[in-house]
């Protein structure tokens, strides 16, 4: 019988789609010597879209942890290395470069670019390296007060949550930290009971808290710049009375037909703007940087704008043009609550052809949207509330809604855009006629 030669695999990051070429290392679940199984979840990345967790391509022994927790790696980066027994190694000197990953299922690996970073190694936790020992329980926490954790050098274990179940946010990192309790970090005199007086007291030093920027809201300053400087935006304004809306919102929910979905006005704006691109296609659109061409989008995959604790995402529903109001208001439900539970893919996050956004969540009245790159417009929801009104030349009290459309002026004209918006008005205003005349 032939014993298994023992084998040193080296698990590089994998390609995780949708165009993304690098990561920010959230944190491990695995140590140094630790024994792993095959596809044993052993850390998480935070990419422009989502926390991803990792599984191992390989069962064995951890023998090196090669990145730390907040630093960025590019695709095709070895973060670890893992001995196996599964079978023979290959002789030193005989492999024509380095070993790569399996292809796990979802990713696909990718080459090693250069990093601008040095790869900086761990070193191992003796306590959690011991055969035998059970793993340490993982304190509850949000992946971005994970990370930031990692940065303050902040042990989670000596962190009390105060989220939803005792879940650790990032506002229990930083109060554990001492940050906005102690002066600014580079003041190094201490305080003292008492200073002499003099003509001209020097100004106390600002106190400040520095904040580590990375993952989703890195990325999304990185988009928002982007598209704020390339695409030519301009906007409409319409205020208009929602009150069939809000109405039509209550008769919808007690019908069985949206049992086990909550409709909201959301639903109504989405589909009145669905409703609106169908004789607007340039506003379901992109421009072709290469060519100089408009591109038109047959299928509206609709972005959904979502406030989470890691920063904004945008959710995509998927061709929802063809999806009926119930199964419209259901599916963006759904992939808001992904969202911002930390549950999306980044496939899921990624592809919208046009987005709505309501603002009027916070109570703000309107606002100028910024478009998400790639998109030709986006629409922006206020908050739904009581105003005066004129009824048929008589004052009344309605429920009045502020929308705001933004639009790339390269691929939508004023004329284009006003029309549209219109068109969304008018089917707030009276929505049961458009509904039946989309079905």
């Amino acid at each position: 019988m032939t014993n298994p030669t023992r084998a040193v695999e080296e698990f590089r990051l994998p390609d995780l789609g949708e165009g993304l070429t690098e990561a920010d290392w959230v944190h491990w679940v695995v140590a140094v010597g630790d024994r792993v199984e095959l596809n044993q979840v052993i850390g998480e990345v935070e990419t422009a879209k989502a926390t991803v967790e990792l599984p191992s391509p390989y069962g064995g022994t951890v023998e090196e942890l090669l990145v730390e927790p907040g630093q960025t790696v590019p695709v095709g980066a070895p973060l670890l290395r893992i001995a196996t027994e599964d079978g023979p190694a290959e002789p030193a000197g005989d492999s024509d470069g380095p070993s790569r990953p399996s292809v796990l299922v979802g990713y696909g690996p990718g080459d090693a670019p250069q990093s601008r970073r040095a790869t900086r190694r761990i070193s191992a936790d003796a306590g959690r390296a011991r055969d035998g020992d059970p793993p340490p329980a993982r304190p509850d926490a949000k992946p971005g007060a994970r990370k930031l954790a990692a940065l303050l050098e902040v042990d989670l274990d000596t962190v009390t949550g105060t989220g939803r179940g005792g879940v650790i946010t990032r506002d229990d990192v930083r109060r554990t930290a001492g940050h906005g309790d102690e002066p600014t970090a580079g003041h190094d005199e201490e305080p003292t009971a008492e200073r002499p007086h003099s003509p001209a007291p020097e100004a106390s030093p600002e106190r400040t808290t520095r904040i580590p920027v990375g993952g989703v809201r890195k990325r999304t300053a990185e988009a928002v710049s982007r598209s704020a400087f390339t695409a030519p935006h301009a906007s409409v304004f319409l205020t208009c009375d929602a009150t069939a809306t809000v109405d039509l919102v209550s008769t919808l929910r007690a019908s069985p037909a949206f049992e086990g979905v909550r409709p909201t006005a959301l639903s109504i704006v989405s589909r009145a703007l669905l409703h609106a691109i169908a004789d607007e296609p340039s506003l379901n659109a992109h421009w072709d940087d290469d060519t100089g061409e408009i591109v038109l989008h047959h299928d509206a995959h609709l972005g959904i704008a979502t406030a989470t604790s890691d920063g904004l995402k945008v959710p995509v529903v998927r061709e929802a043009q063809r999806l009926s109001l119930p199964r419209l208001a259901r599916s963006i439900a759904e992939v808001a609550d992904r969202a911002r539970t930390g549950r999306s893919t980044p496939s899921e996050l990624t592809g919208s052809t046009i987005s709505v956004t309501n603002v009027g969540v916070f109570g703000v009245d309107g606002g100028t949207p910024i478009l998400n790159p790639g998109e030709s417009a986006i629409l922006a929801v206020g908050a739904i509330s009581d105003r005066p009104w004129v009824v048929d030349g008589a004052l009344a009290i309605r429920k009045v809604v502020t929308l705001s459309l933004s639009f790339d002026h390269r691929l939508v004209d004023g004329e284009q855009a006003g029309r549209a918006l219109a068109t969304i008005g008018a089917f707030l205003g009276d929505p049961v006629p458009m509904l039946l005349a989309d079905t």
